[in-house]
């Protein structure tokens, strides 16, 4: 699988079509596979596409939950366009989901968060960032379990909101569900997260050998 930079959407060409999950396939409007900089140190990872997002293609577009995640990236210098747009500009950063269609009427079911574990394996693997940054608690819940030698029940939104968790490989910086984010923890997250690019962040893929 190569990464075709010229396309912030989808850059790895997965499966628009995907038909693994019977039950998310007639609901959605598209398959939302991920969004940005294929050489990116930090990754968000989002538990579904939301109605926006299903709407435009784009992980966290087309809706305010996703427009104050974008506002987070700008106010962070991470993301050069307005945070209404629905193709963001993005460096050093890339957008994705746990699963990558929307079910209006529930949330993902564990099997259809694991028939999807391939994209996102890929795409870390791919990408091979520094930082990961569970959006929301079921994201939170599935990186720490995947990446981390910490139970589950260990960790939790919103007392982890912005703090740095050693994984196997990464650090997890959680994040709040930006759907109930308010401005305090908004403005907690940019300072946390500020700190954090103008840290040593890399040294964590030094000890890895990479």
């Amino acid at each position: 699988m190569d990464a075709n930079q010229d396309e912030l959407s989808n850059p790895f060409g997965m499966d628009e079509h995907c038909e693994n999950c019977p039950d998310l396939c007639g609901p959605r409007t598209q398959v939302v596979h991920g969004y940005g900089d294929v050489s990116a140190d930090f990754l968000f990872v989002g538990e579904r596409p939301d109605a926006g997002a299903d709407e435009s293609g784009v992980p966290f577009t087309g809706a305010p939950a996703g427009e104050r995640l974008l506002g987070i990236l700008r106010r962070l210098g991470l993301c050069g366009s307005a945070v209404e747009s629905t193709e963001p500009e993005l460096a050093n950063v890339y957008l994705t989901n746990l699963t990558r269609c929307r079910r209006p009427d529930r949330p993902p079911r564990d099997d259809e968060i694991d028939n999807c574990e391939p994209y996102l394996s890929a795409e870390i693997r791919m990408i091979n960032p520094e930082i990961l940054v569970p959006v929301g608690e079921r994201a939170l819940d599935q990186l720490v379990e995947d990446y981390t030698t910490t139970a589950p029940a260990e960790v939790s939104l919103p007392e982890a909101h912005g703090d740095r968790l050693r994984g196997r490989g990464f650090e997890l910086v959680p994040m709040v569900d930006p759907a109930t984010m308010d401005e305090a923890q908004t403005d907690a997250f940019v300072h946390d997260f500020s700190a954090l690019m103008a840290s040593d962040y890399r040294q964590t893929k030094g000890r890895r050998g990479r």
